[in-house]
């Protein structure tokens, strides 16, 4: 008894001469724009589908205020191991998020969550936990652990990793709906054109339609619209497409540039397809609208337009899920 009592003592005193301070971190590369982890991030409604502690715990009982995301949002819990509370103090949207941890009447403890975009659209999402002044029962228990960085940063791995996966499902997520038949009202539209292979569309698409933002701003045109595209050939047993990236503006422009154009389009009857997601999936939209016309007895109009219309701009919306592009056919 004497000399459990004496290895208890010596342990305690171990345990007492440890650091006050430790630091937890953990990255991980997730093919996904930093804007849509930091959303599934800031706001703590989100975390119970990839926090690890909840997988392991599915009871615990999780308690939300009427603020959860941004800068003051917060949730509390209770579980086996006591009860805890997070909040936010301070963000740099879509780049970083910096939170308040507090387990018990214990000093709390930092969390810092960094989005890092990388050259091949991926993000880097690194999160951070630090503290000072921790208690004697949370040194003991990290020493049997192995360490700070041993007891947490297995949770911090799997939180990642369920996080990754959830993001990379979130930004596959796509609707197309035929909305049926409707009357575009054309109008006046600034473009320049181009005809190419068909795998060159993309590269020539992204070059040509910033030109024209570039010009509409500079010379402080009014837009009528969302940009689109007017297809005026696409023939796939060829390898060409030829087609006009377009601005529709308020009124007649005459631009001074030589490759940028005033067209008019005449309103027209017209089948509506919209997608809700991905241009990825555009060539499904496209399928379903075409093969529409002829099952509901309609016929496409000789010349009629072809429009693709782009409604949400990515850079403002950085989850795919949400873009919203509308496909017009010129019918009889």
């Amino acid at each position: 008894m004497f000399l459990i009592l004496i290895a208890i003592i010596g342990f305690a005193i171990y345990v007492a001469v440890q650091p006050s301070e430790f630091e937890v971190e953990r990255s991980r590369t997730v093919e996904v724009p930093a804007g849509v982890l930091y959303k599934n991030v800031i706001d703590f409604k989100n975390w119970e589908s990839w926090s690890a502690w909840v997988e392991k715990e599915p009871d615990l009982k999780i308690s939300y205020p009427e603020q959860t995301k941004g800068v003051g949002g917060s949730y509390s819990w209770e579980g086996k191991d006591g009860s805890g509370n997070m909040k936010t103090l301070a963000i740099e949207p879509n780049s970083s998020i910096d939170q308040e941890l507090q387990f018990g009447d214990y000093h709390p403890s930092k969390i810092k969550w960094t989005f890092e975009p990388t050259e091949d659209n991926k993000t880097k999402v690194t999160w951070k936990m630090n503290g000072e002044k921790t208690p004697f029962m949370f040194k003991a228990f990290a020493l049997v652990s192995g360490g700070f960085d041993g007891m947490i940063g297995p949770d911090f791995e799997r939180g990642l990793e369920k996080l990754d996966s959830i993001a990379v499902a979130d930004i596959k997520k796509y609707t197309i709906k035929v909305d049926g038949i409707t009357e575009h009202g054309g109008g006046y539209y600034l473009y320049n054109t181009t005809s190419c292979k068909m795998d060159e569309f993309k590269t020539k698409m992204v070059e040509m339609m910033p030109k024209l933002g570039e010009f509409v701003q500079k010379n402080n045109i009014a837009m009528a619209g969302a940009p689109f595209v007017s297809y005026h050939k696409w023939d796939e047993e060829n390898n060409a497409v030829m087609f006009s990236c377009c601005v529709p503006t308020t009124s007649r422009v005459i631009a001074a540039e030589s490759d940028i154009l005033t067209g008019q389009l005449k309103p027209f009857k017209a089948v509506k397809t919209t997608l809700k997601g991905d241009y990825e999936n555009l060539k499904q939209a496209w399928e379903t609208g075409m093969k529409y016309v002829p099952e509901n007895g309609l016929e496409f109009a000789d010349n009629g337009p072809m429009i693709e219309a782009y409604l949400t701009d990515p850079t403002m919306e950085s989850n795919p899920a949400n873009w919203i592009t509308e496909i017009y056919l010129a019918v009889k």
